[in-house]
């Protein structure tokens, strides 16, 4: 529990301030247009995003450890969130790589105590980071 809480922390505080400074300093740059349909667009931020993107780094990740040291592998992950994430919208590529970021080192970091446990806190981590994001565009709407 105190993985998942320090995770989120550490992943959501840096992102909100690295999220305002983009807006700051690129504010004609967009970021991602996500449609509201109710508690649907809620579930598909905290459930499944999260649960379809954590399998995905896990995968992606377990090839490139094999590949590279785990600090590589865990910049390469990074990078590679944010370029994905930036085909969507830029500003969101330059503020996504540092959640995930944190969420390949959790992964590295937790896949010792066994690659199920690892993805356990990596999707609790990503869900409560995408938590405040879907409220607010739930209650904005």
């Amino acid at each position: 529990m105190r993985a998942i809480l320090v995770g989120w922390a550490v992943t959501t505080i840096p992102a909100l301030l690295l999220s305002l400074l983009v807006s700051a300093l690129l504010p004609q740059v967009a970021g991602p247009e996500i449609p509201v349909n109710g508690l649907s667009t809620v579930m598909l931020l905290v459930v499944f995003a999260p649960f379809i993107e954590t399998l995905i780094m896990a995968a992606a990740l377990e090839i490139l450890l094999l590949l590279l040291p785990p600090r590589f592998a865990v910049i390469a992950s990074s990078i590679g969130w944010g370029i994905a994430h930036s085909l969507a919208a830029a500003a969101w590529g330059l503020v996504i790589w540092w959640p995930f970021l944190i969420f390949s080192t959790l992964y590295v970091v937790w896949r010792g105590q066994g690659r199920l446990a690892a993805i356990g806190i990596v999707f609790a981590v990503h869900a409560l980071n995408n938590l405040g994001p879907a409220l607010l565009l739930l209650f904005s709407a």
